[in-house]
């Protein structure tokens, strides 16, 4: 296996002989640095549609065809609910920018002909030490000003970046994993105002402090924001039954182990 090629190299050369390709490209859409503005949707759709294009294109071409093509898009693909379950043949991705931008990602990722596995994971978010998600929130949660994000109700689909990682693992070395894997953790009924709680109570702090979905809004734009504000009861059936076994399937231990 070798290191990821660039884009001009993969524009002129062409893919390097490898057993395996895994697409993890994408401009971070949570960056609270970044106006939500036409320029900056731009960017979200062309780092993940384009690399994921050129890379399904490359794999076309290659001489000798990879085992497996794996890419990794997110559960925005699923309608924000407090009711519905989502498994990997529900419906979505038709209904606002974020669903849409799943369909026509994962649209870019298909290659003809089976001659090489096609999986895509759609992650939850991803718990993990120094950045991401978490790296976001210790500061206010260890300071005691920690708490839900608006309501608190919505679903907050989540998993453990080391089995984000075995999930991708599982995909390119088992034969039989094909399709759409769900990258959440199997604990899918969590709501934002629990997830809240237990990173407070693995800190140590207290977690009541509501961040208000104005103040949200204010930050992210409307539209951004349903990210933070909504969620989805997200299930991994299809990872399961395809053999994975989580080294973090509970809240609790997966938050110990990040902020250990």
């Amino acid at each position: 296996m070798q290191g990821a090629p660039g884009r001009d190299e993969l524009a002129t050369s062409g893919l390097p002989r490898c057993d395996a390709a895994v697409n993890l490209a994408g401009e971070n859409i949570l960056n609270p640095l970044r106006r939500w503005n036409e320029a900056f949707q731009k960017e979200v759709l062309s780092s993940r549609l384009e690399t994921t294009q050129m890379l399904a294109r490359a794999i076309a071409k290659a001489p000798r065809s990879p085992q497996a093509w794996v890419l990794v898009t997110g559960v925005a693909y699923y309608q924000p609910s407090l009711t519905a379950e989502y498994d990997e043949d529900s419906p979505g991705g038709d209904f606002d920018f974020f669903s849409n931008l799943v369909t026509k990602w994962e649209a870019a990722a298909r290659l003809p002909g089976d001659s090489t596995r096609q999986v895509v994971v759609r992650s939850g978010v991803v718990l993990g030490r120094g950045g991401g998600a978490i790296g976001h929130m210790l500061l206010p949660f260890r300071l005691g000003l920690g708490g839900p994000i608006g309501s608190g109700h919505q679903f907050f689909p989540w998993i453990h970046i080391r089995d984000l990682v075995g999930i991708l693992a599982h995909a390119l070395e088992a034969s039989h994993v094909q399709g759409v894997l769900n990258g959440v953790a199997p604990a899918s009924s969590t709501t934002n105002a629990e997830f809240a709680r237990a990173l407070g109570a693995a800190l140590g702090r207290p977690a009541f402090i509501p961040l208000p979905s104005t103040v949200v809004q204010a930050v992210f734009g409307r539209e951004r924001a349903i990210m933070l504000l909504e969620g989805q009861k997200v299930v991994p059936r299809r990872t399961l039954a395809a053999g994975y076994q989580y080294s973090f399937p509970e809240l609790g231990a997966a938050l110990k182990e990040v902020i250990g």
